[in-house]
């Protein structure tokens, strides 16, 4: 069965520009990017971070709305249109609760994002992981 609409998490990284390539490229139905701000209590630290200090969080819902643009534009020059969206919260808890409140049928998503350093190193594919394991619906991870 093919899906009828399809969200691709993006968080900057190429994992989930491949992602959204992907999904652009394999269905035709109605594409939506979610880009999801981290507080910084939320327990990861990575891109889209969110600090107690407003200007940080100004900065961080800012690249969030340039990672989701880029996505419109790419999806535009292949002549795809996308919906987009900028959350906040914990990454896997806001895709999962984006899924149930929205009516989509397919997940896809790098399998890891952030850069490969220090704490996020070790946080690789958490997101992934949980998001495939508590979808209610079909994922796909591109790596």
């Amino acid at each position: 069965m093919h899906p009828s609409h399809v969200l691709v998490p993006l968080d900057g990284s190429p994992l989930a520009g491949d992602a959204l390539a992907h999904a652009l490229d394999v269905f035709d139905c109605p594409v939506t990017v979610l880009n999801v701000v981290t507080p910084a209590d939320a327990g990861m630290i990575e891109g889209g971070v969110l600090e107690p200090d407003e200007d940080r969080r100004e900065s961080a819902h800012e690249r969030a709305e340039r990672v989701v643009d880029l996505a419109r534009d790419e999806a535009q020059a292949v002549d795809r249109p996308v919906e987009t969206a900028v959350e906040t919260g914990d990454p896997a808890e806001t895709i999962l609760a984006y899924l149930d409140e929205h009516d989509v049928d397919h997940v896809v998503m790098g399998g890891h994002g952030g850069e490969r350093s220090g704490v996020v190193s070790r946080l690789l594919g958490t997101v992934a992981t949980s998001v495939v394991s508590e979808a209610p619906v079909t994922v796909t991870v591109v790596r």
